[in-house]
């Protein structure tokens, strides 16, 4: 029972993948899909599918008022 209660508090960037934790770091130190694509040496089309799967394991769904790319970096950073 205690470890079902850890795993409902745990962390969502816990849910994350070491080259989805790559991207986010990326994001947060203000590089674009190019520039990510650069330093991972993968392509942008792969940068797009790994934000858009870090937004769905953060639960940041689309919403027109919010942008998830800065909420993704300031969960990552602790703030959010």
């Amino acid at each position: 029972m205690a470890q079902l209660l850890v795993r409902r508090h745990s962390d969502p960037l816990d849910r994350l993948t070491s080259r989805e934790r790559d991207v986010l770091e990326l994001m947060a130190g203000g590089r674009s899909n190019a520039g990510i694509a650069g330093a991972l040496v993968i392509s942008e089309s792969a940068v797009a599918k790994h934000i858009n799967s870090i937004f769905g394991k953060l639960d940041l769904p689309v919403a027109e008022a919010d942008h998830r790319r800065v909420l993704a970096v300031l969960r990552f950073l602790g703030v959010g």
